[in-house]
């Protein structure tokens, strides 16, 4: 019996040890231009008290879409203190319908439902959203008024919204998709960590940090 304890002991130790390992591991700040960089130019965030995180995507991005189910579980357990938002990344106007979709879908409030919708009909099913038909024909698949979902699609209020996505993707200085951005000053992205998955212990430093700096700023 005292063998096995001592074995039972030795275990716990090591199960112990491990778990600090972890804690430790995951308790690391954020490393600036390795896990993220800051924007050449900071930008004004609209979240007042709270931290604003924007992820700054585009439809058909292979990593966009790898990354959305991560951020969905993500999301499930933000800091209270956190806002997130999203915007599409207008780089080219080839980008510009899918832009124009996510706002039309904004506009109808169905964005939060539909998002991953979106991915999967591009990735998975192979469908050409760009095409006007096409997407028409989704909205309806998808449980939406379609004539009213081309109406919103083909309306100056998203015209002007894709505007600000261009002028957004030159500000935030976003050179690829997808990219994070933490109160307007870091910025992260799937091409500065290991994985793809690993883009979300980042934005949990960039928090961090935001929080801290904002702490500092007000002097509290």
């Amino acid at each position: 019996m005292r063998a096995y304890a001592q074995i039972f002991a030795r275990l716990l130790l090591c199960v112990l040890a491990l778990g600090a390992v972890t804690l430790s591991a995951s308790a690391q700040q954020v490393k600036r231009d390795v896990d993220y960089r800051i924007l050449p130019q900071p930008q004004p965030v609209q979240t007042g008290e709270r931290i604003e995180v924007i992820d700054f995507f585009f439809y058909a991005c292979p990593y966009c879409n790898e990354l959305a189910p991560h951020l969905e579980r993500w999301l499930k357990r933000k800091p209270a203190d956190v806002v997130f938002r999203r915007m599409p990344v207008v780089r080219h106007d080839s980008w510009v319908p899918l832009a124009k979709t996510f706002f039309a879908l904004e506009t109808m409030g169905e964005a939060e439902r539909l998002h991953l919708a979106v991915y999967r009909s591009y990735h998975v099913e192979d469908l050409y959203m760009s095409q006007e038909k096409v997407i028409a024909e989704w909205a309806t698949k998808n449980g939406l008024d379609s004539d009213k979902f081309m109406s919103i699609y083909r309306s100056d209020e998203v015209k002007q919204k894709v505007e600000l996505a261009k002028k957004m993707t030159r500000d935030y200085d976003i050179q690829g998709t997808p990219s994070i951005v933490v109160d307007g000053r870091y910025l992260t992205s799937t091409s500065m960590t290991p994985s793809v998955a690993q883009v979300i212990p980042v934005i949990d430093g960039l928090v961090r940090l935001a929080r801290q700096q904002r702490i500092e700023k007000s002097g509290k």
